[in-house]
């Protein structure tokens, strides 16, 4: 099966950044996929969902509303892990999204 656009997006961004949990940009919500979304739910116990995302099985996912990513990215830079912020149609200079420069362990 072919995968998504923005998934396709996605796994490219998220192959550059494979130490981070990449907060993915989707209207108004920043989306984790897979192991991020795994992790992710289980640190800030968000509800874990799934995508349908063009594999044959829905991708594991779990959100935030954007006006509060930074709040949780904090909360998991807290417990030692790296954030990193993109979104769909957009990137940061450079083509890719930067590691949250406020995590200690970069």
């Amino acid at each position: 099966m072919k995968l998504s656009p923005m998934m396709e997006q996605y796994l490219e961004i998220k192959s550059n950044y494979n130490d981070c949990i990449l907060f993915f940009r989707l209207g108004d919500f920043y989306e984790m996929f897979f192991e991020d979304a795994r992790l992710a739910s289980k640190e800030l116990e968000l509800t874990l969902t799934g995508k349908n995302c063009g594999q044959e099985e829905r991708a594991p996912m779990c959100g935030v509303p954007f006006h509060s990513a930074e709040s949780y990215i904090a909360r998991l830079v807290e417990r030692g892990y790296k954030g990193s912020e993109s979104g769909q149609g957009h990137r940061k200079a450079g083509g890719h999204s930067d590691c949250d420069a406020r995590n200690p362990h970069i």
